[in-house]
C-alpha cells in the first residue's frame, strides 16, 4: 500500500493560484516597507541550537525544531542545529556578527520562513512566513509609530478597513503586577498567563494564576485590573493606568508620545490600549502591539520594543524595535473574505500559439520565440488539435490571446491574433504581433496591479497653492 500524498501536518502544498496570491500579498508588503526605508535582509533556514535557545521563554523553547547530529555523531540523539523560530533572534545576532559594516540606524525587512512545533490549527501552521521589519539604534517612540504606520499602510493597500491596534507596554504590565502583590519571581510565569487571556478568558486565567503559585488576592486584583474592555481614546486608558499607579510612570508617558505620533500616520483613529495584551516572547522590554481584526480569534500580526536582545550576542545594550505579520493568516482572510482582485488569480501567460497541425511545430516554435523576444509570456499548445478545443483550454486557463497561424496566414507572413476577451479575431503581420500584443497586454497588467492597490493610479494634475 502506498504511503498518504498528504504533506506533513502543519503544512501546505502551494498550487499556482495560490502563488499568485501569495506573490500579491509580499509585493505590497516589500513595496511599503521599502517606502519607509527599510532594506533587505536575509537569514539561514538553520541556526546554532544555542542561538535560539533561551530567548522565547520556556513555552518558545518547547516549540523549536530541533535538528540532530549528523554522520559519526547521530547515535548521540543530541541536537547541535535547529530551524529558526522567528526572524528577530537571527536579526539581532546579524547586527552583532556585522556591527561594524552596518548603518548606525539600520532598518532592516525579512520575508522567510519560519519553524514552529505547535499544535496546528486554522489558520496556524508549523511552516509559514513572517514579514518582518525593525529598526535598530534608537530609543525613540518615532520608530513605534513609523511601524505602526507602516503595518497599517500594507492592511489598508490590501483592503482591510476593521482592523484596530491593540498597544501596551511590559513595564506596564510590571507594574500592574507589582501593585496587585503578585512576586517578582512569577511575573514571567504570570505574563503567560496574561498572553493567553483570549483563549482561556478571566476564568481560566484565574487557574493557571492559581496553578502558578500567586496568592488569591493577588489573582483578584489582577483579574480587576485585566478585565478591561477595549475603549475608543488610548489615552483615557493612560489617565486610568496613572490612577492605578498613583503616579506618572515613564512607561505611560512613552505609550502617550507614541499614540500621538501615530496620529500623523494611517494608524491614526486604529490604536486601543489594552491592558491585557503580553505578547508571550520573554525579549520585549518596551512598548508591544498587536494587529486586531473582528472578529477574528488570534491577530495579523504584532511586534515591540526589545532593547535587550540584541545586547545577548554583543555584551552591551542595543536599542531595538520590530513588528512581524503574518502572511499566512493575512492570506487566510483575504481568501475567506474574497478580497482579492480577480486578476491576482489571472492568467500565467499573455498569448498562447495554437498547434494548426503536426507539420507546424516548428513554426509555432518559432512565431512563440518571436513573441518571447517581444516581452510576452506565451504557451504553445503542444498537440494538434481542433481549433475549438484549444480555444476552450486557452479560455480555461484565462489565457487573453491566442496566434493562430495556418498555412494562409504562413504563406502571407501574417498571424491571427484572437483576444478572448472580446472574441475579437484581427489578422497583422507577423512581425507586429509582439507588439500588438505587448501594447494591450502591458495596459491590462497596468491594470491589474491599480486594482490590487499594488500602485495608485497617478492623481489629476493641477497648480496648488502653497501652504503657508
Amino acid at each position: 500500500m502506498s504511503g498518504s500524498t498528504q504533506p506533513a501536518r502543519g503544512t501546505r502544498d502551494f498550487l499556482p493560484d495560490d502563488i499568485r496570491r501569495r506573490q500579491h500579498v509580499i509585493d505590497v508588503v516589500r513595496e511599503v516597507y521599502e517606502h519607509y526605508g527599510f532594506e533587505p535582509l536575509e537569514t539561514p533556514a538553520f541556526e546554532n541550537i544555542e542561538t535560539l535557545l533561551g530567548k522565547y521563554g520556556d513555552e518558545g523553547n518547547k516549540l523549536i525544531f530541533k535538528i540532530l547530529r549528523r554522520g559519526e555523531h547521530e547515535h548521540t540523539g543530541e541536537a547541535d542545529l535547529a530551524l529558526r523560530y522567528d526572524l528577530t533572534v537571527p536579526l539581532a545576532r546579524v547586527v552583532a556578527q556585522y556591527q561594524n559594516v552596518l548603518p548606525k540606524f539600520f532598518k532592516r525587512y525579512q520575508i522567510q520562513p519560519v519553524w514552529r512545533a505547535d499544535r496546528p490549527a486554522r489558520g496556524r501552521f508549523r511552516e509559514f512566513y513572517q514579514c518582518d521589519l525593525d529598526a535598530i539604534g534608537s530609543t525613540s517612540p518615532m520608530i513605534e509609530a513609523e511601524i505602526l504606520g507602516a503595518v497599517s499602510d500594507i492592511l489598508v493597500r490590501l483592503g482591510f478597513d476593521d482592523f484596530s491596534i491593540r498597544l501596551n507596554h511590559r513595564q506596564v504590565l510590571t507594574g500592574l503586577l507589582e501593585t496587585a502583590g503578585v512576586p517578582a519571581l512569577f511575573h514571567n510565569d504570570a505574563l503567560v498567563a496574561v498572553d493567553k487571556l483570549d483563549k482561556i478568558g478571566l476564568e481560566g486565567m484565574a487557574k493557571e494564576f492559581a496553578a502558578r503559585g500567586i496568592a488569591r488576592d493577588a489573582v483578584e486584583k489582577c483579574l480587576a485590573f485585566f478585565d478591561v474592555k477595549q475603549v475608543e481614546q488610548p489615552l483615557d486608558t493612560l489617565t486610568r493606568i496613572e490612577w492605578i499607579f498613583e503616579r506618572t510612570e515613564p512607561a505611560i508617558d512613552n505609550l502617550r508620545q507614541i499614540v500621538a505620533l501615530s496620529e500623523g500616520t494611517s494608524a491614526a483613529g486604529r490604536l486601543r490600549i489594552d491592558l491585557s495584551l503580553a505578547r508571550g516572547l520573554s525579549y520585549y522590554t518596551g512598548a508591544i502591539m498587536e494587529i486586531s481584526v473582528a472578529p477574528l480569534a488570534g491577530s495579523l500580526g504584532g511586534g515591540g520594543r526589545y532593547d535587550n536582545l540584541v545586547g545577548m550576542f554583543l555584551g552591551r545594550e542595543v536599542p531595538a524595535c520590530g513588528f512581524s505579520l503574518g502572511l499566512e493568516r493575512m492570506i487566510v482572510v483575504m481568501t475567506e473574505r474574497n478580497m482579492f482582485p480577480p486578476a491576482v488569480a489571472g492568467s500565467a501567460v499573455d498569448i498562447m500559439v495554437t498547434l494548426w497541425n503536426e507539420n507546424a511545430r516548428a513554426d509555432a516554435v518559432r512565431l512563440a520565440t518571436d513573441l518571447r523576444h517581444g516581452g510576452l509570456r506565451v504557451e504553445v499548445y503542444p498537440d494538434a488539435d481542433k481549433l475549438g478545443k484549444q480555444f476552450k483550454y486557452a479560455g480555461s486557463r484565462g489565457v487573453p490571446f491566442v496566434a493562430i497561424q495556418g498555412d494562409d496566414e504562413r504563406a502571407r507572413g501574417e498571424v491571427a491574433i484572437k483576444d478572448m476577451r472580446s472574441g475579437e479575431q484581427r489578422a497583422m503581420p507577423a512581425d507586429q504581433a509582439a507588439a500588438f500584443v505587448s501594447r494591450n497586454a502591458t495596459a491590462e497588467r497596468a491594470q491589474r496591479r491599480t486594482e490590487s492597490g499594488i500602485v495608485k493610479p497617478a492623481p489629476e494634475t493641477r497648480n496648488v497653492e502653497p501652504r503657508t
